[in-house]
């Protein structure tokens, strides 16, 4: 599986090189490098789980056009690969799992899809989270804050990928929810950390910002 796993990183290595929305080839590393983590706790394929970590963005909608067929990057490098079928629609559905939609988020009906789902989630916590949505929201001309305009609530999936949104929002409307919707006791663990970083830096933003401090 060695041989494997590095093909993979040279092919995402490639895929995401002009990307700057956070979205990267660091992004799929540390995603990649928290999946191993999470599954040495938890019993599970970890083929499957390195697999889907590290091609969980290639057909992503924010950054592919998915006018085509679905999965069809990952389809394509997992044949080239000599992966066989079952383990590519096993994969695919591992990555349809992992994406935050607002209220229409799923909970991932394999542990390898729940593996995933946390350690991307994890990278959209703490400072990673913190850079990663100034990146997106420069990259996408979204405002640093309006205050306001208020964070949004319940929303559908459509509603949630709208950009009438800022950037101070974004953590109330996804990341600080992050932290209760872990699937495995090891990432529970590990966003209980992260989570107190993301409300300390907005508190002392707000500071800042209204010359409080």
């Amino acid at each position: 599986m060695d041989n494997l796993i590095e093909n993979t990183i040279e092919y995402i290595k490639d895929f995401f090189a002009k990307d700057y929305t956070g979205h990267d080839y660091y992004h799929m590393l540390r995603v990649y490098n928290m999946a191993k983590k999470i599954a040495e706790h938890e019993n599970c394929n970890k083929k499957l789980v390195y697999l889907g970590a590290l091609l969980h963005d290639v057909d992503d909608y924010k950054l592919v056009d998915q006018e085509e067929e679905p999965f069809k990057n990952a389809k394509t490098y997992l044949r080239s690969q000599g992966i066989s079928e079952p383990e590519i629609e096993q994969i695919c559905h591992i990555i349809s799992q992992v994406s935050f939609k607002g209220d229409d988020s799923v909970v991932p009906d394999t542990i390898e899809g729940m593996i995933v789902q946390d350690a991307d989630r994890l990278d959209a916590l703490g400072a990673m989270a913190i850079i990663r949505t100034f990146i997106f929201g420069g990259s996408h001309n979204i405002p640093i804050h309006i205050p306001e305009m208020k964070p949004r609530e319940n929303m559908s999936a459509d509603e949630y990928y709208k950009y009438n949104r800022t950037c101070i929002n974004h953590f109330y409307e996804k990341v600080l929810k992050l932290k209760d919707l872990m699937n495995t006791q090891t990432a529970k663990n590990i966003a209980i950390h992260r989570h107190e970083y993301v409300e300390g830096f907005l508190e002392e933003f707000y500071g800042e910002w209204e010359g409080r401090i």
